[in-house]
Parts: structure tokens; sequence; C-alpha cells
């Protein structure tokens, strides 16, 4: 998903005057909008389930990161622990 800034940098006037074209862009594009004010980014426009998808990713990332720290950290569980404590026989 690479920005293309000849198509995905837009004035917030464009938005006020075409609200349906901003959203139709990034539905079909799968690509974030940036919307600029006086030449500077104010907001990005980007489509909800992409939205949804790229916070589960971060979401798991993170955990995974938190995982392999613990790992070298020796903060570690055997099964036998980790059964008892979520009461898995």
């Amino acid at each position: 998903m690479l920005t293309k800034f000849s198509e995905d940098v837009i004035p917030l006037s464009d938005l006020k005057i075409n609200p349906g074209k901003v959203v139709n862009q990034v539905k079909e594009t799968h690509r974030p909008v940036l919307l600029t004010s006086r030449g500077r980014g104010v907001a990005v426009v980007q489509d909800l389930d992409d939205y949804e998808k790229n916070q589960e990713e971060r979401v798991f990332m993170k955990a995974v990161t938190q995982g392999l720290m613990d790992v070298k950290n020796g903060n570690v569980m055997e099964l036998s622990e980790v059964r008892t404590k979520l009461g898995i026989r």
C-alpha cells in the first residue's frame, strides 16, 4: 500500500466539495488519503476495513514482540504452569 502523492494528497477544500469522490477513492485503491489545509497535513481518510485490519495487525505484532522480549528476559513458564493458570487439564 504505497502512497501516490499525486493522487493521495488532497486539499481539505476538495473534500468539502466532493466527499463521495474521496471515500470512493480510498475504497477502490485501499490507500489512505492525506487531507491538507494551507499545504500542511491535517487528517487522513482511510477505508474502515483497512483501518481495522491494520489495528489487528498492530496488536498482534505488539504481542509477538512482547513475547519475544519475555523469552529474552527469561520470563517464561512451563506448560504445566500455564495449564494450571488457565484452568486447563
